[in-house]
């Protein structure tokens, strides 16, 4: 076996053919960057390619003699020359000057409509539906991280995170349903029960391209079925490059500072045959949230809390990255590269909670008899923790990548990779005050703000209830590997057409390792007024100044606590919080596609494939008796396959208006907790969960049509219909009446917990039937430059509208009864941007809107208890001023419509989560050098 990869790598690097290839690159001829999606054509022969992500071009096996170059690039002049080719490799280096070859069209190209151009040309080039963003894009949105940056796209909505972006979703599926990857590599997920990417990790000024592909193509990892978002990090520039960017801002919601700071510097060595990029950001931020949240039940025609929390939320958030991109050119056939990215954040985090909990009506008190509960969450008093909750997420990624020229008739290229993604949560700390039976009044005057009033203002009758610390980890580990392989192949006599062809692997291990304790003081602590603690109010809430969470134990008092010296607590482990919780899993995926692309007429592509998946599962999970016995280990292996076949039709009626058609599959894995083979039982409660090994993964066909009409002085006019398909969705499933028999049928080697004639209400993922998905998608951007006057030409407009509808069947609800009442979580209905711009030389400003509906998040067991995620809109403004050539000032403003965080249960006015953020602010400058 050596033998042979010995021979495959000596021919990979050693064999040359010199014959009849023309390569080049093409460049701003004011910046010297590259520009990437040019469309280069050779009249003769009617050959055309398109400039990769580093301006590079190359054609293969021509016949020796002189060419006609044409190069067409949005928002730049047309260029032409003619180009001798020799029996050897020739060699160009082409520079595009912005602006018009009419001289009666007057263009204004500023840095930002530079940055537009860029993702247009790559958009208009690609052979799929996709959506691009470039850096220089990013850079005039007022986003700090991917996620923010993400949400301008068409169809994409966010979900949020203490004010920021999280969670993708596309086109109305939710985030399990799309994928993130960066430089083509599968992103792993750093946290415990799902594949979800926090996309707030990712500081948006570390990424070069964001690159979201609507439809696939049979060479993409198929577990997309929304969309994949593909993240490409900064290429090495043509010279040498400094630029650093320092701000500060201002978080109101605490009154406390924000600041940031990156680094970029590149440079080629070695007669350009070397080059070399590094890159480095940090940002640190103080702010918190005020919110509020509430569990609803019902009596007959009587609804009522159940539950409702009052929380203070005091964060820090940390985030930096560090980034390096390395290329070597070997010879004219040959190049390697190698990419580096870690991302790393800290979260501190303090959390006050006020909870009103189990709440019921008691007739002859009058009032609801229920549990109030005051907790403070911190961490312990070191360096790292500094009396707060830590939590440190961080992803790795590394690739090695090749690109060979074998014959003038084949090329290859193949990629190493390996990523990892981790979250640590170590010396979490929880103490928590009670008191039992208390009597309480609820306040459903507006059910928009419900409130619950104990009237206890003395502090003494809130009793110790506990201390508990907690370490919680969970990683990810990808090993993946992949090769292709391109030869010219075409049907049709004077057209163009290619086979590509070639294999992937991934081998993914996921684990997830928490460990709880909890403590019992030897001296005795009696009450909440005893310690030392803090106190507070609500001045500033938006839901109201009544909402005071009160009085909680100091954070530092708890941070202090030596929880180790046996003299002062005694420490028990508590295996209810983490024994079923914990699993393994180890996941291989092995794929192989084809895919043949032929032109059908010089304005006419298509493009037919097929992908093949399989895929091996070997996961571990805990049975767990009343959830603290571990009854014993639970493994599981299972595999399967699937055939992903591919169609795609792309039709140019000119040089700008463009059709594309596809029909596509793709699937999505379930999550790996729904997979991990646990059983939790609790008999004093007759509730089980478990998980569900037998789960299949999600399969979805896709239609497609885009029609896009691209203007030459830098615009597009889109609009498009899309259809899915999907088997085997996912959802959890509760069953109020689960048996004895039942529970022997689905684990019969496992001990039964229940005893015989007893129902216990069970809870498990399980696979749907079906879910169409439906929609459509327009989109307009342009700079207005054929408005009078110089002030009107130099403002631009960015605006999008999005509508997905969707109808689910096969979900059993209560008693087993399937509904027909909902369609898909995650299926926001409206999604719309708009941003209006403004630039001349010097000044550049943007304001931009942000609208999505509100839309199901979770299917409960009846209508009354689904969980839906409400409307938000966000209003976000910026503006820059180039002082010189070199520096650059810049203001940026977030969430100016102080747009809270809303969950609704059942109905609109039925509060189950309002969190505000408020906006923020920040001030910097910028350097390029």
């Amino acid at each position: 076996m050596r033998y042979y990869l010995l021979l495959l790598f000596t021919f990979i690097f050693c064999y040359s053919n010199a014959q009849s290839i023309l390569r080049g690159k093409i460049m701003d001829s004011k910046d010297q960057f590259s520009l990437p999606g040019a469309t280069i054509k050779l009249k003769e022969g009617n050959r055309y390619t398109v400039s990769d992500g580093n301006g590079n071009f190359e054609f293969l096996n021509l016949p020796v003699g002189t060419y006609h170059l044409s190069i067409n690039y949005l928002g730049f002049k047309h260029f032409q020359q003619t180009v001798e080719v020799n029996a050897s490799t020739s060699n160009l280096t082409i520079f595009l000057e912005s602006g018009s070859n009419n001289i009666a069209e007057v263009m204004v190209i500023g840095d930002l409509a530079k940055g537009q151009a860029k993702a247009l040309n790559q958009q208009k080039n690609n052979n799929n539906i996709s959506n691009v963003i470039s850096s220089d894009q990013v850079g005039r949105f007022p986003d700090q991280n991917i996620g923010d940056a993400l949400k301008r796209v068409p169809g994409i909505t966010m979900q949020n995170d203490q004010g920021e972006a999280r969670n993708i979703i596309i086109r109305g599926l939710a985030p399990e349903l799309n994928s993130v990857t960066l430089n083509g590599d599968r992103i792993p997920s750093a946290e415990g029960d799902n594949r979800n990417v926090q996309m707030d990790l990712i500081p948006s000024d570390m990424i070069s391209n964001i690159e979201v592909n609507k439809t696939l193509l049979p060479d993409m990892d198929a577990d997309a079925i929304g969309g994949s978002v593909n993240l490409v990090t900064r290429a090495v520039p043509n010279k040498q490059r400094l630029s650093a960017t320092v701000g500060a801002g201002y978080a109101p919601i605490r009154e406390k500072p924000l600041y940031n700071g990156s680094i970029i510097y590149g440079n080629r060595f070695m007669d350009n045959k070397m080059g070399l990029v590094l890159s480095g950001t940090m940002q640190t931020q103080h702010f918190g949230s005020n919110n509020i949240e509430s569990a609803w039940n019902k009596s007959g025609e009587q609804i009522f809390l159940k539950d409702m929390d009052i929380r203070k939320y005091d964060v820090s958030r940390v985030r930096r990255s560090v980034s390096a991109g390395w290329d070597f050119e070997i010879n004219d056939h040959h190049r390697i590269g190698l990419n580096a990215i870690y991302n790393w954040r800290d979260d501190l985090e303090n959390r006050y909670r006020l909870r009103y909990k189990g709440m019921k009506w008691d007739e002859a008190k009058k009032a609801y008899i229920g549990e109030i509960s005051r907790e403070t969450k911190g961490g312990i008093d070191n360096n790292a923790n500094e009396n707060s909750r830590l939590e440190k997420q961080s992803v790795l990624n590394l690739s090695l990548r090749g690109e060979h020229l074998l014959t003038p008739k084949l090329d290859l290229d193949w990629s190493l990779a390996y990523s990892k993604a981790d979250e640590d949560r170590p010396n979490e700390r929880y103490i928590n005050f009670s008191i039992k039976n208390a009597a309480l009044q609820q306040d459903l005057t507006d059910s928009n703000l419900p409130f619950v009033t104990d009237g206890i203002t003395d502090l003494s009758k809130f009793g110790f209830n506990k201390i508990t610390e907690n370490h919680n980890y969970t990683s990810e580990d990808e090993i993946g590997a992949k090769v292709n392989l391109r030869v010219p192949l075409s049907v049709l006599d004077g057209q163009k057409g290619r086979l590509r062809f070639g294999a992937r692997l991934r081998l993914k291990t996921k684990n997830r390792d928490n460990i709880f304790y909890k403590y019992k003081p030897n001296t005795k602590i009696n009450n909440l007024l005893e310690v030392p603690n803090q106190h507070w109010d609500a001045r500033g809430w938006d839901q109201g100044e009544r909402f005071a969470a009160g009085t909680f134990a100091a954070n530092s008092y708890l941070g202090g606590l030596n929880l180790l010296d046996k003299n002062q607590f005694e420490e028990e482990a508590d295996p209810s919080e983490y024994l079923s919780q914990n699993y393994h899993a180890k996941e291989g995926i092995y794929a192989a596609y084809a895919r043949f692309d032929q032109n059908l007429s010089e304005a006419t592509t298509l493009i037919l494939g097929a992908r093949i998946e399989h895929t091996r599962l070997d996961y571990t999970g805990n049975n767990v008796k009343d959830e603290e016995e571990l009854v014993g280990q639970i493994k599981n292996k299972n595999k399967y396959t699937h055939v992903l076949p591919n169609a795609t039709l792309k039709h140019n009626f000119n040089d700008h208006f463009i059709l594309r058609a596809a029909f596509s599959t793709g699937l999505a894995r379930p999550n790996y907790y729904a997979l991990a083979p646990y059983i939790s039982s609790k008999s004093e409660d007759s509730e089980l969960e478990a998980g569900n090994p037998k789960l299949k993964a999600t399969y979805a066909y896709n239609g497609d049509i885009m029609l896009e009409n691209y203007f030459q002085n830098i615009g597009l006019l889109s609009g498009g219909v899309f259809y899915k398909k999907l088997k085997n969705f996912i959802y959890m499933y509760n069953d109020a009446n689960f048996t004895a028999a039942r529970f022997t049928e689905l684990y019969p080697n496992q001990a039964n917990p229940i005893a015989a004639g007893d129902t216990w209400e069970f809870k498990q993922f399980k696979n749907g039937d079906k879910v169409d998905v439906y929609g459509f998608e327009l989109a307009f951007q342009r700079q207005l430059d054929f408005l009078p006057g110089q002030f009107l030409k130099g403002f631009g407009i960015y605006t999008n509208y999005t509508f997905t509808a969707s109808k689910a069947k096969g979900i059993a609800g209560e008693d087993g009864v399937f509904r027909t009442d909902i369609g898909l979580p995650g299926t926001a209905p409206h999604m719309f941007n708009a941003s209006l711009s403004w630039e001349n030389s010097k000044l550049s400003a943007r304001l931009s809107g942000n609208y999505a509906a509100g839309y199901l998040d979770a299917i409960g067991k009846d209508a009354f208890n689904d969980a839906y995620y409400d409307k938000q809109f966000f209003l976000d403004a910026n503006a820059s001023y180039k002082v010189t050539r070199q520096f650059r000032i810049f203001a940026e403003a977030n969430n100016l419509t102080n747009q809270p965080l809303r969950y609704y249960q059942g109905t609109q006015n039925r509060m189950m989560q309002l969190e505000y953020y408020k906006p923020r602010y920040t001030l910097g400058l910028k350097f390029d050098l």
